[in-house]
């Protein structure tokens, strides 16, 4: 599998541009879908901890264009990744914003992480699901349709945050408190 190094993942950003504030948003998803991979990988060995962390970090790669485009950055975002030779990456980045399937069962993937961690990040802070939520029906309120399709994908992120936590010994809640007391390896180091 050819995964980006950190290095990488950050001339990709200078290249597309991306502003401070997606960059600071990338990076604290990034944090969180590492702690929750290293967390989840003693339940789960086939966690992937590379790929979570560089998919985390380059899911909004395309964001900043979509403002003026109007386009879907998971979709665009995807194709800029995958023509850079990073196929697996671009699955997770298509992925971000709704995943194609959820399953309470089997173990906890890579891009349920990601797809997670992003929704556990407003702007750079960790919050809950349903500050979040409120957060999105604040700024899409006005779309009665991205409403209804905003309530249906928050019911699937709650049911993804429960077989995420399922096995941890810390609530969704001390999410920001655990990822304080510990250190999180750079993505490198994973």
């Amino acid at each position: 599998m050819n995964l980006p190094d950190q290095k990488e993942c950050y001339r990709i950003m200078a290249r597309m541009t991306m502003p401070d504030h997606i960059k600071d948003h990338c990076r604290m998803v990034c944090r969180v879908a590492s702690f929750l991979g290293c967390s989840l990988q003693p339940i789960y060995p086939g966690i992937n901890l590379r790929l979570a962390a560089v998919s985390a970090l380059l899911h909004d790669i395309t964001k900043f264009q979509s403002f003026s485009t109007g386009e879907m950055h998971s979709e665009t975002g995807k194709t800029l990744i995958q023509n850079m030779g990073y196929p697996e990456v671009a699955d997770i980045i298509r992925q971000h914003v709704i995943l194609d399937r959820y399953t309470l069962g089997g173990p906890v993937t890579e891009v349920e992480i990601v797809n997670y961690s992003d929704k556990r990040i407003l702007h750079d802070r960790i919050v809950s699901l349903d500050e979040r939520l409120t957060y999105i029906q604040e700024k899409y309120g006005d779309d009665r349709a991205m409403a209804l399709r905003v309530d249906m994908m928050w019911k699937n992120s709650k049911m993804l945050e429960d077989k995420i936590f399922r096995h941890l010994n810390f609530s969704p809640r001390a999410l920001g408190e655990q990822i304080q007391a510990r250190v999180v390896p750079s993505v490198d180091k994973l």
